[in-house]
């Protein structure tokens, strides 16, 4: 049931119908042109650290999907271009696999795919109260080779899901203690609805130092689930929070502010190399894309590349633009 729902998901979000009513808020921040850069386009750095690793952009394919069969092809197309391009990848949900074994991908060849880039593994924090616990998230990471856990927090979806799962009681504490007792980092993130700054600073309380922002203004589980719902009930249901959430802009700006020493990923309706410019002038460290890469992952590695280019392109000009030698200098650039 699980992989078939995921399969259903997909052919949402690449049918158009996943999209809501709200706007990120990134658009609305603007740089003051600098006329005279005095710099070298092709000279400014846009490396960075991530997880301990060099990497070459400061972009993180964010967790798209993990279970139906064609993820197979899809997780071995993200994880070659990833490795060309010296790009972090954060894989789907694991739950398919550590359950029924149907790993889609997501087993040691995307490691031997991508061997030098940070990669995350994944599943979901509602399953911290099914049964999930300290073995599960060992073996996710282990599956993998990751490099870091992420723990997704989608409570709108799943109360608009008919299969949700709908009893988040004690899950902060539950993640807190997997933030403690693994061997790498875990990762907090939302899947559309954004973090807000007192659920960052009660997770920081609770040994988290990674955060993935996800906010609202991209793809909108509402919306999914409203396309999936087998009966007009739900559908009305899951309509009234097609705009629902966080603006990943505002949600970014909250998660800095609430903890000042953490790494922030943006993400959530980033389209453009400009919005991961913005993203990161407002507090991001990294800004991470999902729904925009879909259809090259499903073409092949060469035209997930072909959108890295695009991206890296507009994000230099952006540094260009704003006289910005490198990401440091971004972190500060004028804004109207």
């Amino acid at each position: 049931m699980t992989s078939q729902r995921k399969s259903q998901h997909l052919d949402i979000v690449l049918g158009g119908q996943a999209a809501g009513s709200g706007r990120t808020g990134l658009e609305e921040v603007r740089f003051a042109h600098n006329a005279l850069p005095d710099l070298h386009m092709d000279g400014i750095d846009l490396t960075t650290t991530f997880l301990g690793r060099p990497v070459a952009l400061p972009f993180l394919v964010s967790s798209m999907t993990g279970g139906p069969a064609r993820a197979a092809a899809i997780n071995d197309n993200l994880a070659r271009a990833c490795q060309a391009a010296r790009v972090p990848l954060a894989v789907g949900s694991q739950r398919v696999a550590l359950e029924a074994g149907d790993t889609g991908g997501l087993d040691l060849s995307l490691r031997k795919a991508a061997p030098d880039i940070p990669i995350l593994a994944n599943f979901g924090a509602a399953q911290l109260n099914l049964g999930y616990g300290e073995d599960h998230a060992r073996r996710a990471v282990e599956a993998i080779g990751a490099d870091a856990l992420i723990i997704h927090v989608n409570p709108l979806q799943e109360a608009l899901q008919p299969e949700g799962d709908r009893d988040w009681r004690g899950l902060t504490a539950k993640i807190g203690l997997l933030a403690r007792t693994l061997p790498v980092p875990v990762v907090v993130k939302e899947v559309g609805a954004g973090l807000s700054a007192a659920l960052v600073t009660r997770l920081a309380d609770e040994g988290i130092t990674i955060f993935d922002t996800a906010g609202s203004g991209g793809t909108s589980w509402a919306a999914v689930e409203g396309a999936r719902a087998a009966h007009p009930r739900d559908a009305a249901i899951a309509g009234a929070f097609a705009d629902w959430g966080i603006p990943t802009a505002s949600s970014v700006r909250q998660a800095r502010a609430a903890c000042p020493s953490a790494t922030i990923i943006a993400s959530g309706g980033l389209a453009t190399g400009l919005d991961a410019a913005r993203a990161i002038r407002i507090g991001a460290d990294m800004a991470g894309f999902a729904a925009m890469l879909l259809p090259a992952a499903m073409q092949g590695p060469e035209a997930v590349l072909d959108v890295f280019a695009v991206l890296e392109g507009q994000l230099r000009v952006a540094c260009f633009c704003t006289g910005s030698a490198d990401l440091a200098a971004l972190r500060n650039a004028a804004l109207l």
